[in-house]
């Protein structure tokens, strides 16, 4: 499901490598693929000479080494801007044209501003301006959504949080737009510039206001930090960096966000399947990252003699670290050029990754959630209009559109609401403990959850789930198959998988009365459209959120059918449960009785308006998806799938996990962190603006600097020397073999 076309590349040759080629404009991915196919790391002629890669691991490696590859404009021999290839003109830009340590102080300045939580309070700003957006068209029925939406929309948010007074919102927003969708040496480029001339001015003045008169706006906390030695930072130094969040803010999130509604136009099922299930919009958002990329590629500079993917680099060399060739990987993401939208993409470099990672990510994923959730909620019958797109003039290091028409049924002014319903911030965390634990199947057991404050649970329906967290730092998800009505529990079935990735296994291990857990949800990417019947097929565990559904339409007396099948019946997990509500409207299949169920004559005896719900192994749903597509029943069926995205996630057994004490050197605290709980949990009590991402152990957002003690490394991204050297750790899922731990925070 990719919208560019898959042109055939010539046949690559490394000399002849150039990201801003025809070929690689016309088809990026398709580019990319062919060389890492054929010769993944090479050295070209092109813009002076430069080595590009195209694997994930070769873009890591690079663009986390800063010892090695350098982002500074004075490395890579003068004016110009370093990061990009070519180089081009422009203020030099803080910190991200900076190495550590000269960066550490700049990404300490913004940091706070960027974190969870203080995104988080921007929420209610976010849905006003965007709601003020929209109202000023949706009467129309017809947009440009560049011009009218993602292009204003970011920068009214990020100007508006910065302290720009509103007649500077549209004046700075177009010049931003210009440089990126410019080609160099354009009128339009010129003019681009002179706006970025008159933002430098913009700038130093409120500087200079926000330092006489602060307010609460993000400038005035600016203004008046001091660095360690007490002294206020120059106004020089605030111009690059506030320059940086500007343009950061703004048209990377215009360019997510019309790709991102370009491709919904082109696959309505998923726009509708968006519509449907509001909340998927939170795991699909990193797969939009991951396909749509804003920023392309960037480029580093090498220090010193080294070997990048077998290919030798010589101090001095530029190398390309292309974004849009990692996030297609197949090493990385499997059939990386489907767009997914259950896809559990989190490893995307559409952030960067290391110690340039993007700080503002939270806020572009706030602002790119209510458009998209407005757009859906107030205009879900946009249409494209093909003939009218414009695409930017090169996509070698910027990916956008320049011009998004589209037309839609006029709409209401939303006379006053708040806006859309995209969640804001992060996900609401539940404490729950385990009130019991039953046998259910060989291997599985159900566990039922309550509040541990004793309140009413949040309600849900049919088809939702909970996203554990648990204490290694394993998040694993879970439908709900109790009862809705029941409000003082949650109910779950655990399969035990011994030969797993660990997560049940540990689950299963700490399931008893009394044990804390916290979750997030209850979530529902699975709900239960109204339909005039219904076709449940069940395998193995996938009975859960089926069991739901059928107890749902069993109250409200709908017609349905529900086939189970599993290993055998004592693996069959709530097979009376099931029984009890269907009746004779429930067939079970034991594999080791009845075989494998024959799905043709099933699925193709349903009726025009039956809508076929599955959920199981893989095998199972793409069994199921491949008769339902022969059939011509495509557009009725819905699937569950529990893809966690964490096959390269690190392999560990918290059975010997131990409590041990964590010093802040910096903060001059010492925390006991129970063997039972986290360390990043312990850590962010006693530092507020902590950063942090995906709590998984890949993005490399909470590497912290470990300056005494033995780190126990349970992420996915330090190579095994790093490890072993153990100066640095991920914090979100890392704990300690020694009894102390002393980090550099």
């Amino acid at each position: 499901m990719t919208d560019t076309p898959l042109v055939a590349p010539p046949v690559p040759a490394a000399d002849r490598f150039d990201h801003h080629s025809a070929g690689c404009n016309a088809d990026p991915v398709g580019y990319y693929r062919a060389y890492r196919q054929s010769c993944p790391v090479g050295r070209t002629d092109a813009h002076g000479g430069f080595v590009y890669t195209t694997r994930y691991a070769d873009v890591v490696r690079v663009a986390r080494d800063d010892d090695t590859f350098s982002s500074a404009r004075s490395t890579a021999g003068g004016a110009g801007t370093a990061i990009v290839i070519p180089r081009g003109p422009g203020l030099e830009q803080y910190p991200i044209e900076l190495d550590p340590p000269a960066a550490t102080d700049y990404r300490n300045l913004i940091n706070p501003l960027l974190t969870q939580e203080a995104v988080a309070k921007l929420a209610p700003m976010v849905a006003r301006h965007t709601t003020r957006i929209i109202d000023d068209f949706i009467a129309q029925g017809s947009v440009d959504f560049v011009r009218d939406l993602t292009n204003p929309l970011p920068a009214a948010v990020t100007l508006d949080w910065l302290g720009f007074p509103e007649a500077d919102w549209a004046r700075l927003a177009g010049p931003i737009h210009d440089i990126f969708a410019a080609l160099p040496g354009s009128e339009r480029a010129r003019r681009g510039a002179e706006g970025l001339a008159y933002m430098d001015s913009r700038i130093r003045d409120l500087v200079q206001e926000r330092r006489a008169e602060p307010t609460t706006d993000a400038v005035s906390y600016l203004a008046n930090q001091r660095r360690a030695d007490g002294e206020l930072f120059d106004v020089d130094e605030l111009v690059s960096v506030i320059g940086l969040l500007i343009a950061g803010g703004v048209d990377t999130t215009t360019s997510l966000t019309g790709s991102t509604l370009v491709h919904l136009s082109r696959h309505p099922e998923q726009r509708q399947r968006l519509i449907a299930s509001p909340d998927l919009l939170r795991t699909a958002t990193e797969e939009f990252l991951r396909v749509f990329a804003p920023s392309q590629s960037m480029a580093r500079t090498a220090r010193a003699d080294a070997d990048v993917g077998g290919c030798p680099v010589a101090a001095g060399e530029r190398i390309l670290i292309p974004w849009v060739a990692a996030n297609h990987d197949p090493a990385v993401f499997p059939d990386p050029e489907q767009v997914r939208l259950d896809r559990d993409a989190a490893r995307h470099l559409s952030f960067g990754i290391g110690s340039h990672r993007c700080a503002g990510a939270h806020l572009a994923r706030l602002m790119f959630q209510e458009m998209i959730t407005q757009v859906l909620t107030r205009l879900p019958d946009y249409r494209i209009v093909e003939a009218g797109l414009v695409g930017y003039p090169t996509r070698g290091n910027q990916s956008g559109w320049d011009a998004i028409p589209a037309v839609f049924t006029p709409g209401p002014r939303a006379a006053g609401t708040t806006g859309g319903a995209a969640p804001a911030g992060p996900a609401r965390d539940l404490d729950l403990v385990v009130t019991a634990v039953t046998p259910a199947a060989t291997d599985v057991i159900e566990v039922r959850l309550a509040a541990a404050t004793g309140d009413p649970l949040p309600a849900w329906a049919p088809g939702a789930h909970l996203e554990v967290r648990l204490p290694s730092g394993r998040i694993r998800q879970y439908s709900l198959c109790g009862d809705p009505g029941e409000t003082d529990h949650y109910r779950i079935g655990v399969l035990r998988e011994p030969a797993g990735r660990g997560g049940s296994v540990e689950l299963h291990a700490l399931a008893r009365a009394g044990a804390a857990l916290t979750v997030r949800g209850p979530r529902n990417h699975f709900p239960l459209v109204d339909a005039d019947e219904y076709l449940f097929l069940a395998g193995g565990i996938g009975i859960t959120p089926v069991l739901a559904m059928v107890r749902e339409a069993t109250r409200r007396q709908l017609p349905y059918r529900v086939v189970y099948g599993g290993r055998s019946r004592a693996s069959m997990a709530f097979a009376d449960d099931l029984l009890a509500l269907a009746g004779d409207r429930a067939t079970l299949l034991p594999q080791d009785e009845a075989g494998l169920p024959d799905l043709a004559p099933l699925i193709g005896a349903t009726a025009a308006g039956t809508a076929v719900y599955c959920c199981g192994p893989s095998a199972m749903i793409g069994a199921v998806e491949r008769v339902c597509a022969a059939a011509d029943r495509a557009g009725q069926l819905h699937v569950e799938r529990f893809t966690a995205g964490d096959d390269l996630e690190v392999h560990f057994d918290t059975a010997a996990d131990t409590a041990f004490e964590v010093h802040l050197a910096r903060t001059g605290v010492t925390l006991p962190v129970p063997r039972d709980k986290r360390l990043i949990e312990v850590v962010r009590e006693a530092v507020p603006g902590l950063t942090y991402d995906c709590e998984k152990g890949y993005c490399g957002a909470c590497e912290t600097r470990v300056l005494a003690g033995t780190p126990e490394h349970r992420d996915s991204l330090l190579t095994a020397e790093e490890r072993l050297a153990g100066r640095s750790m991920m914090i979100c899922v890392g704990r300690c073999t020694s009894e102390r731990l002393v980090l550099d925070l």
